[in-house]
């Protein structure tokens, strides 16, 4: 399918120019520009950015956690929009519908791993808004394999956020092998844990929740966890499985340790803070498993997303207009922001 509509010769875009530090003094990591905006080639559809959601990814690009991987690139990978132009060979998109972009851009499709359904390990994986640029932007290009298509009914908002909140924290829950009816604990609250506590409690699990922020303790009690704790809290019994989303790796041995025999730690973030040595008796005998989640498949997010249809988690959006993405950060980076952050177009 051929666009049949002009495709803008610019956009809009924020840009990490020097990582550093988000929130303080002095000109901070990003800046908004216009620069030239290429139309789609072949297989590429070319979005109109309704919203974006703020990952905490997007801060470690920004800080420098995550190396850059291109020039002044531009971050946001849960992306909601319309389709304005395709190029040649594109197929389930025509202009006018409703896309999601989301972190997974590339894979090889032909390694060892790819053939395998495993292709969120390709060797030749590359990511929204850090090989690609990404979603805080007025614009964005996407190679629409790897797009999502997303209802026409659902604020834009509230869909932006199932798109790698949502997405990967089902990922985290499938590597955790919760039992049916088990207890469940979730460390850190935050955009991915509170779409993926709603998950596990539609599935008939019990939901312990452990984090240092007050309002998201609240929140967890609010969505319906049995308890809700500081981060450090003993669980109120032996947790059948558990998925840390906060990148301290200080709590991979306080999670493990709360663990029932046999039961999995699910490690859900791209970026973790040094873990401590481990004690082999205490934290990992009697077939404790410790485990990392890696990005997602695609066939991940077409079955979060059909899930996420049937049960309708409520999302808890903050919002923010496209030119405050600095302000949106700098909240994220201070725990400042319960429930997700969202960037609205303006």
């Amino acid at each position: 399918m051929d666009t049949t509509r002009q495709a803008p010769d610019e956009t809009g875009a924020w840009v990490v120019t020097r990582p550093g530090a988000v929130g303080t003094a002095g000109p901070g990591p990003l800046l908004w520009e216009r620069r030239p905006l290429a139309g789609p080639g072949p297989g590429e559809i070319l979005v109109e950015v309704e919203a974006c959601g703020v990952c905490r990814t997007d801060l470690h690009l920004a800080e420098g956690d995550l190396a850059p991987r291109t020039p002044r690139c531009t971050p946001g990978h849960e992306v909601v929009g319309l389709v304005r132009a395709a190029g040649s060979g594109v197929e389930g998109f025509a202009v006018g519908d409703r896309a999601g972009v989301a972190w997974l851009a590339h894979t090889c499709g032909g390694c060892a791993y790819c053939r395998a359904g495993r292709e969120n390990l390709c060797p030749d994986s590359r990511y929204t808004g850090w090989d690609r640029h990404g979603g805080y932007a007025e614009h964005v290009l996407a190679d629409a394999r790897f797009a999502y298509r997303l209802p026409e009914g659902p604020p834009a908002e509230e869909l932006a956020p199932l798109l790698c909140a949502g997405i990967i924290g089902y990922r985290a829950l499938e590597r955790a092998d919760l039992p049916q009816g088990g207890l469940l604990g979730i460390y850190g609250f935050g955009a991915s844990a509170h779409l993926t506590a709603q998950i596990a409690l539609a599935r008939g699990a019990r939901v312990a929740v452990f984090t240092r922020g007050a309002q998201a303790r609240r929140l967890a009690l609010e969505l319906g966890a049995g308890f809700a704790g500081d981060s450090y809290d003993p669980a109120p019994e032996p947790l059948d499985a558990a998925i840390l989303f906060a990148p301290a790796g200080e709590l991979v041995p306080v999670a493990l340790a709360a663990l029932d025999r046999g039961g999995t730690l699910a490690v859900a973030g791209i970026h973790l803070s040094d873990i401590p040595t481990l004690d082999y008796q205490r934290h990992l005998f009697q077939e404790r498993t410790l485990r990392s989640v890696t990005a997602n498949t695609r066939a991940d997010g077409r079955a979060y997303l059909a899930e996420a249809a049937r049960t309708r988690p409520a999302v808890h959006v903050r919002r923010y207009p496209l030119r405050q993405a600095d302000t949106a950060l700098a909240d994220l980076a201070a725990d400042r922001v319960t429930g997700v952050a969202v960037l609205v177009a303006e």
